[in-house]
C-alpha cells in the first residue's frame, strides 16, 4: 500500500496547496449562490463574498497598501471581519486583527509595532481606537465600519468602510 503513495507524483491533477484566497475562489465557484454570510437582516453568497474582499483588496491597493503592509481591524464577527480575512492578503498585505476589549495603550502599541499603514474599526470601539490613535507617532489611513446591528458610536476615519469598498 506505502508503495503505491511513492509512486504516485505531485501534479496539478492530485495536488493542489490550499490556502485561505483559494478556498475562497473555489467556494466562489463552485457555490456562487450558496449562503456565505448571515449577519441580522444582512446576506451575502460565496460569490458576493468573494467580490466585496475584491473590492476591499483594490480600494486598499488605490491607497498604497500592499505586499507586506500591515492592515489592522478591531471588530466584533460582523461581515467585515470575513472581508478582511480575504480582501487584505488579496491585496497582499498582513492583516492584524485587535482584540477590542484590549486598552487604548495597548492597542496603540499593536498599531505602532506592528507599523500598521490602516486602522478599520468598527465604530463601537471608536473612543477606545481614537486614544490608541492619538499618541501614535504616525498618521494612518482609517475606515470605520458602521454597524447597524451594534451599538454605534462616533466615526473617527476618512471614510466608511461601505464607501472605501465603493472606491475599489
Amino acid at each position: 500500500m506505502q508503495k503505491h503513495y511513492e509512486e504516485l507524483k505531485k501534479n496539478g491533477a492530485n495536488h493542489v496547496p490550499l490556502s485561505p484566497l483559494s478556498f475562497l475562489k473555489r467556494t466562489a465557484d463552485i457555490f456562487a449562490d450558496r449562503l456565505a454570510v448571515v449577519y441580522g437582516n444582512r446576506r451575502y453568497t460565496w460569490k458576493q463574498v468573494e467580490n466585496r474582499a475584491r473590492r476591499l483588496a483594490s480600494a486598499l491597493k488605490q491607497n498604497g497598501i500592499g505586499k507586506g503592509d500591515t492592515v489592522s481591524i478591531m471588530a466584533a464577527n460582523t461581515p467585515e471581519l470575513v472581508e478582511a480575512h480575504y480582501g487584505v492578503p488579496m491585496a497582499g498585505a498582513v492583516l492584524n486583527t485587535i482584540n477590542m476589549r484590549l486598552e487604548a495603550d495597548t492597542i496603540n502599541y499593536i498599531l505602532d509595532h506592528g507599523d500598521a499603514r490602516v486602522l478599520i474599526v468598527d465604530s463601537a470601539f471608536s473612543s477606545t481606537a481614537a486614544r490608541a490613535l492619538a499618541n501614535l507617532p504616525r498618521d494612518i489611513l482609517v475606515i470605520d465600519i458602521e454597524d447597524s446591528q451594534g451599538p454605534g458610536g462616533e466615526a473617527i476615519g476618512t471614510q466608511d468602510y461601505e464607501s472605501f469598498l465603493e472606491s475599489g
